[in-house]
């Protein structure tokens, strides 16, 4: 099953988890980034992405090549925003008008995932959702708190396990 892991991440968290699953699933990786290019910190990082949640903004992102027919499996990730995932995930699929595809969802969060991963399964509508996952905090926790979750879920998304649809792994 030839696989694309797309995702999107500020802190690192989403990217950890990405690469993870990019190595249990043999997958190649697309990673978003804004147009903008500057990264936001502190403070002013939660009004930047509230704002752009609250206005649903799509932003543009920067230049991607990713031919989704060649994909069997489609990973997407991000983390948590405003309870929303993020608007690069929500700016990918508007772009891409994704449909058709089996896909996989998951998020990263430090407080809880709100309504992020509802809200993904919307925009993908006319799309096999196959599972969903949320890790808390990644980065902070170390290995042993979301490792063998990611790797559980991964391997329910192979070939040998496909087909759970809802399967979910927390890793809170």
């Amino acid at each position: 099953m030839k696989t694309l892991v797309v995702y999107y991440s500020l802190d690192g968290n989403t990217a950890l988890v990405a690469a993870e699953l990019g190595r249990i699933l043999g997958a190649d990786l697309l990673e978003l980034k804004f147009a903008g290019g500057e990264k936001r910190t502190g403070p002013a990082k939660y009004i930047w992405g509230g704002k752009m949640v609250f206005s649903h903004e799509k932003p543009a992102l920067k230049p991607y090549t990713a031919d989704l027919s060649a994909y069997d499996l489609v990973v997407l990730g991000g983390p948590v925003w405003a309870g929303s995932p993020s608007p690069a995930l929500v700016s990918f699929l508007s772009e891409t008008g994704m449909t058709g595809k089996k896909t996989a969802i998951f998020c990263c969060h430090g407080g809880g995932k709100g309504k992020a991963l509802s809200k993904l399964r919307t925009l993908l509508a006319g799309n096999e959702i196959a599972g969903q996952a949320d890790f808390r905090n990644p980065v902070r926790g170390g290995p042993e708190t979301w490792e063998s979750k990611a790797a559980d879920w991964a391997n329910r998304l192979s070939p040998g396990t496909a087909g759970h649809p809802g399967t979910s792994s927390r890793a809170s």
